[in-house]
């Protein structure tokens, strides 16, 4: 098109398709729009290479261009031609460098002029201006080309020049100092960029550089003043630490400001010489000079201590002689270091660990060939295999070919930090082995002391803190919840000291090193024998709960040196805590051993030994058969009381594993017992009861136990054999109620004409099912646990499943807010609303401090891209529930009304961040017009300026090729909204699946209201009105791009937001200026805007149609839509990889885990129970953890639920069994089994087959 710029190029953010999910037809156009950018890039440089050709052949008559290759060939030429340059006059020459000087030293502010015009001079004449001492000529390269000064007056010209060059560089030099004022970084560094370029353009490289360094080091030493203070023994070693942390913060920010500014117009090793000169050499020689201060001063502490002892202890004198002689060397003086220097000096390295790691990872992601391996002194190593391309720099005109050509080997980035540590490594070496002993062993006298005061000892306990979130090691199910209070203050101090290993890569710390991991070792084998002299104890001297302790501390510890091993294992190539790691692992199995085992001797030799109870062939009924034995009852509170402890101490997945053993061995105890028993007639009820009892507090616990959906309702495909052990033992203990405790008469109608064999093949089938129990069970006692044949698990046991896990299940909190369309993020939805209304005042525990409940959901769901409906549904119901599709048809650019609702405040975010590149785009061609059109009015080049230009030089002002205003303003205005409307296809391809969903839902709510949305529809139409807005928004676009408008800018894009507005019919009498740049589009490519709006409307409903089809397909097939495993871990993996996801997450958790049995009540009162709808209260938003609230068992809570909601004794004494239809699912019954419960049942009745 005609209104493309001559050069412009065009670029596609691959970023954006990590947010999204495309389909065939996003992937498509997505590709289109590639190809056409390509095609665009390739007919502007065509289009570049033809003006050259034109260029060279009009002012070399003797050089006729033909080809792009003879372009080529005579580029690669150029440089080689300018000796051969003629002469012009010598005076003229002069006459221009005299005009130029005196207008320097006359007139004001004229150095910006005086600098366009040499720099146009250079592109546009040829003119190569000298930039060192060195060069003495002025060349022409072209057939008209000046040879070089006469000699005799050489002098005069270079003397001219050189004041030339002065003046401008004071001024450069003062606007880059201006420059650091600046705020806006983006800003800085463009303009810092171009000024470099100016004075690169006027001297040599090396110069600049060290001009430059001149400025930034001043800037610097700012920085530092307030950081390296004198060391004095009263100085508080935490506010130094703090103080150096935040500096180190800036100084990084410092060294990516002047990477940006610097990577694009210096070669490679140039920006990696200036970012190690200026920054990393001077902080490590600043670090030198405060720990050299830092050692004199301990060297002199310690040599007043040891006189002063010397004094008391005569017999070290000569120890004390040897200590303080001057002979002594320097780098091996005694200097004792206590626990607090050497935490000091840890935190010390370890912030020169995170800058030289983000100076590493800097480097590594800007020169893609600049390859940087860490080596034992630095940073970075020098390979004679590692090449990097030399960048020519944008401004010199006249560098060698040799230069400019791949192969040159470039000295690579050398932090070397650590040898400002070398006086101190000594000291720091001798004394770590003796802190971590001293304080290791002071925490385990204490924690002695507190066990011999203690009749019975119950060890202290604190939470875990999570140290370890960004190594991603340990998924959060293996973590350890609570620990005992003594390894934690341990492996916290050793913490401390993990830097000075981290820090190793030259002999200077190797030492360190070892010492460190020799301590650390003799800590966790004296830290093991304390948990296992601890683990004897239990159960004589100390209760269970200890063992518990004891198991999730020594997965703490193991977990922690296993991250060690992880952390160094760049440096030492192999495991270093190997044994320890080892020796935990062996500990932890034991002791999880030794908790199960525990707990099922308790419950065979103890719990369960009931004699009274179990008294089977006693004539009486117990407690006139209508109360289960005391046994039960005490198991199923032991049960429970185990399952409290697990819970808030170990890890989710022992605990699970430990609760899963015990209950399946338990299981498997009783249904051997029950199965012996021998009941007289009087106690046949209490063994049904029994039976049931023990089915129904199963059933209660197998939600905790159970991972999954799939490992719930469907156990023998779980690989877990546990969950399906229990079933088949709940099972067993089934039949022998059916076969023991049933009528005589039901059981002789049943098996009168003996055992069917031909039946044992369904029995079979039917027993294989492991729910079976189940069923036979749900016409009395209604459990949430459904197998798949009976609908699976609706709504509340999905809930219920979620909420009995012991920590935040992901995969199964994402597929509970996925369920049923949504139902529990609506429930949400709905009570966020009356608990915003009710606190919007109460700022302290309001959700709104950091991101609500509404923007957690809208967080989640949007990225659910498997499940589009869902985030489309929900929120569809929310908008019409709060009358809001008034705010969807306005969402602002910015945040402009007090009451903005928080979906449409996520929705505009999420579409702003769609729009970006568009907007930067714009904006970017925006300021290139602008620049140019400045420099054209603000520089003019005077005419007494111009007549002194020599003539040889052939140069032609600008201004005579100034485009006419009036069609440079169309053009200007066609092309940005060429490029809005070229990107829509490609920036709804784009979107994820569920907004597009979403809008698609909400335009036909909307779209009676809106005619005009028929044409582009709501997305697409919300897209532009969007864009119009933030054209619109000054303080928008600065926020976007980083760029400030002036009244020019807001002038054009106030003409281009018209063209949008006119585009999509908001503005129905379009201004003329309006009509001709729409007709300017139209005239190059008929139709092409509608056909780029139909192409957006398809795209933005592609998905839509899709997803009701198979909504549809589904519903006509009477089946639920099936999200699998795979697809759920998936979309967790999506949504914790986004910022902010994995507490979006755990927000959502939390408040379901606080307001559990509103959501219950909730649900309940939906299924049709309750004639009227619940109330909706204000639900609890507190964001505490509820794991980290104290939590103590309780008996009498649990015996309330166990005899109110879940065994009713005297009414399931009552339930009316059909026995018609349970004994007929037994003809097929192992008859060795059927002989021997019937033997056992108070009939004793001899039955031959």
């Amino acid at each position: 098109m005609d209104w493309v710029d001559e050069y412009s190029h065009n670029s596609f953010d691959l970023q954006c398709l990590l947010n999204s999910f495309p389909g065939d037809l996003e992937f498509k156009q997505i590709f289109s729009d590639i190809d056409e950018q390509i095609e665009q890039n390739a007919t502007s440089i065509e289009s570049c290479i033809k003006e050259i050709q034109s260029e060279v052949n009009k002012q070399c008559p003797d050089v006729q261009l033909q080809t792009s290759t003879d372009c080529f060939e005579w580029l690669a030429s150029y440089h080689q031609n300018t000796s051969k340059s003629p002469s012009i006059p010598n005076g003229d020459l002069i006459k221009f460098l005299k005009t130029l000087q005196d207008f320097l030293k006359n007139e004001q502010n004229q150095e910006e002029m005086i600098l366009n015009l040499l720099w146009d001079l250079s592109c546009r004449s040829s003119v190569s201006f000298p930039s060192s001492l060195s060069e003495t000529s002025f060349h022409l390269l072209s057939r008209t080309s000046l040879h070089s000064v006469e000699d005799h007056s050489s002098v005069d010209v270079k003397s001219i020049w050189d004041d030339i060059r002065l003046h401008l560089r004071r001024f450069l030099v003062s606007r880059l100092q201006s420059h650091n004022e600046i705020n806006n970084s983006q800003q800085k560094m463009i303009l810092k960029n171009q000024r470099i370029q100016q004075l690169l353009f006027l001297y040599p490289e090396s110069e600049v550089i060290v001009k430059y360094q001149n400025i930034q080091n001043k800037l610097l030493a700012k920085l530092l003043q307030n950081c390296f203070l004198s060391y004095s023994r009263d100085s508080n070693l935490d506010v130094m630490t703090h103080g150096f942390q935040n500096t180190m913060l800036s100084l990084y920010s410092m060294i990516k400001e002047d990477f940006d500014t610097l990577y694009e117009i210096l070669a490679p090793s140039s920006t990696v010489k200036f970012i190690k000169e200026t920054y990393l050499d001077t902080v490590t020689e600043e670090m030198t000079k405060f720990l050299e201060n830092f050692c004199e001063l301990q060297f002199k502490e310690n040599t007043v201590r040891v006189v002063k002892t010397s004094k008391s202890s005569s017999k070290h004198r000569g120890a004390v002689h040897a200590l303080v002689t001057p002979e002594c060397p320097r780098t091996g003086r005694n200097i004792f270091l206590s626990f607090d220097e050497l935490k000091f000096l840890s935190q010390l390295i370890k912030s020169f660990l995170k800058l030289e790691n983000d100076v590493q990872e800097l480097f590594e992601e800007m020169f893609l060939l600049l390859k940087m391996p860490r080596n034992t002194s630095g940073i970075v190593e020098k390979s004679n295999r590692e090449i990097v391309i030399e960048k020519p720099k944008a401004y010199k005109t006249s560098i060698p070919l040799e230069q400019s050509l791949p192969g040159k080997e470039v000295t690579l980035l050398d932090f070397g930090w650590r040898n400002a540590f070398k006086e101190v490594s000594l000291p720091m070496a001798h004394c770590i082995t003796t802190a971590v002993e001293n304080f290791s062993t002071k925490i385990l006298q204490q924690e002695q002391n507190e066990k011999s005061s203690a009749v019975s000892y119950a060890m202290n306990l604190v939470n875990v803190q999570q140290i370890w979130q960004d190594s991603h090691m340990f998924p959060e199910e293996e973590q350890p919840k609570k620990i005992a209070k003594f390894c934690s203050d341990i492996m916290e101090k050793l913490d401390t000291m993990l830097p000075l290993a981290l820090a190793c890569r030259d002999d200077s710390f190797q030492e360190i090193r070892a010492n460190l991991v020799e301590a650390s070792c003799k800590v966790a084998t004296a830290v093991l024998a304390r948990l296992q002299e601890r683990g004897k104890e239990v159960p004589s001297k100390a209760p269970l709960k200890n063992l518990h302790i004891l198991l999730s501390t020594a997965v703490y510890i193991f977990q922690h040196f296993t991250h060690c091993n992880n952390l160094m294992k760049e440096t030492t190539k192999k495991p270093i805590f190997l044994v320890p790691v080892q020796r935990y692992q062996e500990f932890i199995n034991t002791l999880q051993f030794q908790v199960t085992d525990y707990c099922v001797r308790v419950c065979a030799t103890s719990i369960l030994q009931d004699a009274e109870s179990h008294h089977w062939d006693d004539y009486k009924a117990f407690y006139e058969g209508e109360r289960c034995s005391f046994s039960l009852q005490m198991w199923h509170y032991f049960c429970w009381a185990l399952h409290h402890d697990l819970w808030t101490i170990l890890p989710p997945k022992i605990a699970q594993e430990i609760l899963a053993e015990v209950l399946e061995k338990s299981l498997s105890l009783l249904a051997s017992r029950y199965a012996r028993a021998h009941p007289s007639y009087k106690r046949t009820p209490q063994i049904r009861l029994d039976v049931t009892t023990i089915l129904i507090c199963t059933e209660n616990m197998l939600w905790s136990i159970c991972t999954s959906v799939q490992n719930l309702v469907n156990p023998h495909e779980s690989k877990d054999d546990k969950i399906f052990k229990i079933h088949t033992h709940c099972n067993n203990l089934f039949t022998t109620l059916a076969i023991l405790t049933s009528p005589l008469t039901e059981l002789y109608r049943t098996f009168q004409h003996g055992m069917d064999e031909s039946a044992s093949d369904s029995l079979k089938s039917l027993l294989n099912q492991p729910l079976h129990w189940v069923s036979c069970i749900s016409h009395f006692y209604p459990s949430l646990l459904r197998t798949p044949s009976a609908g699976g698990l609706k709504m509340e046991g999905q809930l219920k499943l979620l909420l009995s896990q012991p920590g935040c299940n992901w995969n199964l909190l994402l597929e509970t807010l996925l369920s049923n369309d949504g139902l529990l993020p609506r429930i949400l939805l709905q009570s966020s609303t009356r608990t915003f209304q009710d606190q919007v005042s109460d700022t302290e525990n309001n959700l709104n401090q950091g991101f609500s409940l509404t923007e957690a959901i809208f967080k989640v769901l949007y990225h659910c891209n498997f499940s589009p409906q869902t985030f489309g549904n929900v929120f569809v119901s929310y908008m019409e529930e709060e009358q809001l599709w008034d705010f969807l048809n306005y969402i602002p650019a910015s945040v402009c009304m007090e009451s903005e609702p928080e979906v449409i405040r996520c929705l505009r975010l999420a579409l702003t961040d769609a729009v970006k590149d568009i907007v930067q785009k714009v904006i970017s061609m925006m300021n290139h017009e602008r620049n140019c059109e400045t420099n054209l009015s603000k520089h003019s080049v005077p005419d007494s300026l111009l007549e002194s230009i020599p003539k040889e030089w052939s140069y032609t002002p600008k201004e005579t090729k100034k485009k006419d205003s009036s069609k440079g303003f169309t053009r200007l205005a066609a092309q940005a909204v060429s490029i809005v409307i070229s990107k829509l296809p490609t920036v709804i391809a784009c979107l994820p699946p569920p907004i597009k969903y979403f809008f698609f839902l909400s335009e036909r709510k909307m779209s009676k209201n809106f005619v005009e949305l028929k044409i582009a529809g709501l997305l697409v139409w919300n897209l532009i009105v969007l864009i119009r807005r933030i054209f619109k928004d000054g303080n928008a676009v600065e926020l976007l791009t980083g760029a400030s408008l002036d009244r020019w800018s807001k002038e054009k894009l106030g003409l281009i937001c018209e063209c949008l507005g006119s585009i999509i019919g908001e503005q129905s009498s379009p201004n003329q200026m309006t009509q001709k740049v729409i007709q300017s589009i139209e005239q190059q490519k008929p139709k092409w805007i509608e056909r780029q709006l139909l192409k957006a409307r398809k795209l933005s409903t592609e998905c839509a149609f899709m997803t009701m089809e198979k909504s549809t397909v589904l519903e006509e097939g009477d089946t639920a839509l099936e999200l699998t495993e795979q697809k759920i871990n998936m979309m967790v993996l999506d949504v914790c990889h986004k910022p902010g996801g994995s507490e979006y997450l755990r927000q959502i958790y939390h408040i379901m885990r606080l307001n559990e049995e509103y959501l219950k009540e909730h649900l309940f009162s939906m299924n049709g129970s309750e004639e009227k709808p619940l109330p909706i209260p204000p639900i609890k938003t507190t964001l505490r953890s509820v794991e980290a609230q104290p939590s103590v068992f309780n008996p009498f809570h649990v015996h309330k639920v166990f005899s109110e909601n879940m065994l009713d004794q005297s009414v399931i004494t009552k339930w009316n069994w059909n026995w018609s239809n349970l004994l007929p699912n037994y003809l097929g019954l192992d008859k060795m089994t059927f002989s021997v419960l019937l033997k056992n049942s108070c009939f004793c009745i001899h039955w031959e087959f």
